[in-house]
């Protein structure tokens, strides 16, 4: 199973760098489209809608909500390069604002399953609110990620890919070596709390690391170690959120769609939960400096 997990991320890893690196913000934004569509249809059979329309239906609301947000984005550029006004791009700021929602529903989450996993298990919970749930911490993560790249550059992007990596590896190892006590069991067996510790520690040499790379001051370096933390402590329970939707399932990966890491739900969980506090912090650092 390892051997399968290294193979397939050796192969992922350097797509994904590519996409990146070399694609243009569009083509970015409609890579990732794909990627979430793929992610939604892998949620909506999470939560036991197995009819091919109601997937087809879902898929295209997703859709046509990303295509929505993407063309008032690319609308306010065009009108601003047209009436030579760059300061109509500062309309798409009303986007900033919807970054709130998804930090506080990360929030809630992460405090239900800390302090009430076995309630959550309990939880009859219907299908229509699982749905717009899965709706909207999806299109969240598009919105957010596609707006990092086109804000903030392939660099910021990149930083938060190696720190969802650095944190998932350093969570594995550590919890394999020093793992005793279990973070959420009924929901997540496998994870501890000292694998935990472990993602948070790498999460902090990820900040010092970009810091001195880019000769930041100490003040900006704690600030990118705070929201590096943050976002890793949220995507950490973004995981035991997937996973509490599989337990409900009663399944062990969202699909077989890459050997050795289960569905495409299973490899970006962790990203979908992260991204909108990512971006936040980020935003607000850019404010203050």
């Amino acid at each position: 199973m390892l051997l399968q997990r290294i193979i397939t991320a050796s192969i992922l890893a350097p797509l994904i760098l590519l996409a990146i690196y070399f694609l243009s913000t569009p083509q970015f934004a409609f890579v990732w489209g794909l990627v979430i569509l793929v992610a939604g249809w892998e949620w909506v059979s999470l939560i036991d809608i197995n009819k091919i329309y109601q997937k087809i239906v879902f898929l295209l609301f997703l859709g046509g909500s990303i295509f929505a947000v993407f063309s008032w984005t690319v609308i306010l550029e065009i009108a601003a390069q047209f009436f030579k006004m760059p300061e109509i791009r500062n309309f798409s700021g009303a986007i900033e604002w919807t970054v709130i929602p998804p930090v506080l529903v990360w929030i809630v989450i992460m405090i239900l399953i800390r302090n009430n996993p076995k309630d959550l298990l309990a939880l009859k919970i219907k299908t229509r609110y699982k749905v717009i749930l899965g709706w909207f911490v999806l299109l969240s993560a598009w919105m957010f990620l596609e707006r990092l790249r086109r804000l903030y550059g392939a660099e910021m992007v990149l930083y938060f890919f190696l720190l969802i990596w650095a944190a998932d590896i350093a969570a594995y190892f550590g919890g394999k070596k020093y793992g005793m006590t279990k973070l959420a069991p009924d929901i997540s067996p496998g994870k501890t709390i000292e694998g935990m510790y472990a993602a948070l520690a790498s999460a902090i040499v990820c900040a010092v690391i970009l810091g001195l790379i880019y000769g930041f001051p100490a003040i900006i370096i704690s600030d990118f170690a705070l929201l590096s933390v943050l976002t890793v402590l949220v995507s950490i329970y973004g995981d035991l959120f997937f996973s509490y939707a599989k337990r409900l399932k009663g399944v062990k990966d969202s699909s077989s769609l890459l050997p050795g890491h289960g569905g495409l739900l299973d490899r970006i969980d962790s990203i979908i939960a992260g991204v909108p506090v990512f971006y936040a912090g980020v935003f607000l650092i850019g404010r203050m400096t």
